[in-house]
Order: structure tokens, then C-alpha cells, then sequence
């Protein structure tokens, strides 16, 4: 059990350090965020892939790749991850951190939770008390820097919250993580390439290398090694558990902010963060 945790403490690190990539590349360099969007699904692809070859014997290599892309990648999931991608980069051109994680993960957690609880799962009393406590917690962290976002905006970051929850869900019935993820990389890739010739056909292809790099980062190791431990981890533990879990991310972020961007960290950030922490330490004690 150990191990589970270890792999999704390790994905919740990369969620956070994902966020930190967008929020750079957006608010720091001149990368247009359709852009950075089909790099980051294109670098994460890639990197999948690699991985999934290395992992395969010489001789069946070739036959790998084609297995990744054509047997074991859902449609449904390279949508979802393709919305969540693009979603979550032109969200936050408008929209200040805080409102944007606000939005983001409570629209996780409501669609997490919803599906969860029509499929039957369902939290104790404690559990209950669990995720209150820490969903009181990341208002309390994010609130105060939290402004009235413009209507696109929010409903840009609304649906991607809701793409990513539909997304993890579907992760519970990977059977193959890795191949899984790397399947719906490569297909949301296939699917972001409208948006990068729209991009072209109107001109608006602007980056710099530093944007390039951030998207790189995003794609690569946030994203496409992050999210293959997700995947592997989701299996592992329940639904309610696993939405609830992620009210960790902006916490993290928080830190890294701190440790990375010399943000100001005050006693509000470290009350905050520590009645979501105990909040999930609730939801995920054994009962």
C-alpha cells in the first residue's frame, strides 16, 4: 500500500509542477496558449512512446508503437485529455491563479464525486468530514487572491476540470497504464492538429524559446510521465479517494511557488495547507 501512495504523491508533484509550467509560460514568455498546448501533447506523446518502447523487446518494437496508437488508446479519453489540455491553457490567459485552481478542481472533484456516487461508492462520516475539512482549506488558501474571472474563461476551466475528472475515472480500468496513456497522447495530438493550423491559417503562431521550453517541460515530464503514474496509481484506490486527493495540487503549487518563484508565504498558507492535508489524510485513513 505504501507503493500506491508513493505513486500518487509522485503524480500529485507533477500536477503541481504542471500547473508552475503553465503559469510561467503564460504570464512570463509570448507562447500564444493553443500552442503550447499541441507542444505539450506532442512532447508527452512522444515521451510515452519511447517509454513504451523501451520496454518492449527488440523485435517486437514496431509492433509496439502500432499496438499504442491503434489497440490501446480511447477515444473518449484522448477527448477528454485534449479538452482538459486546451481548456486549462486559454483559461488561465485571463484568470488569476486562485480562481483558476478554484474553478479547476472543484469542477474535478464534483464530477469525480458525482460518478462515484451514482456507481456506488460512497464516504463515511468521517470521509465526509475528511473532504469538507479540506476543501475549507483550499478556499482559505486560494480565495483571497481570487477574482471575478470573465464568463469564457470560467467556462473554459469548468469544462476542463470536468474533462479531467472524466478522464481519471476512465484510469481506473486501465489495464496497461503506460500504453493506455501513451495511446490517448498520440490520439489527442492527432486531434489538437485543427487547432494548430487554425493557429497558422490566422497568423497567431507566436512563442519564444522560453515558452517552448516550459511547454516541453509541461508535456514531457509533468504531464506524460506524471500522468502514466497517475494511471497506474488510479487502479489502486477508489474514486472518491482519488478526486479527493487532488485537492492537494494547489497546495503544492503553492510551495513550489515559493520555493521556485520566491513567492510570499504567510501563516494563512501554511494554516490552509495544513486542514486540506488533514482533511485527506481523513479520506484516505482506512476505516
Amino acid at each position: 500500500m505504501s507503493k500506491t501512495w508513493a505513486l500518487v504523491g509522485v503524480s500529485m508533484l507533477a500536477f503541481a509542477a504542471n500547473s508552475l509550467f503553465c503559469r510561467m509560460a503564460l504570464a512570463n514568455t509570448h507562447i500564444d496558449p493553443g500552442l503550447f498546448t499541441v507542444i505539450r501533447l506532442f512532447s508527452g506523446a512522444l515521451c510515452l512512446c519511447l517509454l513504451v518502447l523501451f520496454n518492449q523487446p527488440k523485435s517486437a518494437r514496431k509492433r509496439a508503437i502500432f499496438s499504442v496508437i491503434f489497440s490501446n488508446a480511447k477515444l473518449v479519453g484522448a477527448i477528454a485529455l485534449f479538452i482538459y489540455a486546451a481548456g486549462f491553457s486559454y483559461a488561465y490567459v485571463n484568470m488569476s491563479t486562485g480562481t483558476g485552481a478554484l474553478l479547476l478542481f472543484g469542477a474535478v472533484q464534483l464530477t469525480m464525486l458525482c460518478v462515484s456516487y451514482f456507481t456506488g461508492e460512497r464516504f463515511s462520516l468521517l470521509q465526509w468530514i475528511g473532504f469538507g475539512l479540506a476543501l475549507a482549506g483550499l478556499i482559505v488558501l486560494l480565495l483571497p487572491s481570487a477574482s471575478t474571472p470573465p464568463l469564457v474563461s470560467a467556462v473554459f476551466m469548468v469544462m476542463a476540470g470536468m474533462a479531467w475528472g472524466v478522464y481519471s475515472l476512465l484510469g481506473k480500468k486501465a489495464v496497461n497504464p503506460l500504453r493506455l496513456t501513451a495511446g490517448n497522447f498520440a490520439v489527442a495530438t492527432i486531434i489538437s492538429l485543427p487547432l494548430l493550423a487554425m493557429l497558422a491559417f490566422e497568423g497567431n503562431l507566436q512563442f519564444d524559446i522560453g515558452g517552448v521550453i516550459y511547454a516541453l517541460a509541461s508535456g514531457i515530464i509533468a504531464s506524460g510521465c506524471g500522468y502514466a503514474i497517475w494511471y497506474k496509481a488510479l487502479p489502486l484506490i477508489r474514486s472518491t479517494t482519488a478526486a479527493t486527493v487532488q485537492l492537494s495540487v494547489p497546495v503544492i503549487a503553492t510551495l513550489m511557488g515559493w520555493v521556485f518563484l520566491a513567492e510570499a508565504i504567510n501563516m494563512q498558507i501554511i494554516v490552509a495547507s495544513l486542514m486540506t492535508l488533514g482533511g485527506i489524510g481523513l479520506v484516505i485513513a482506512k476505516r
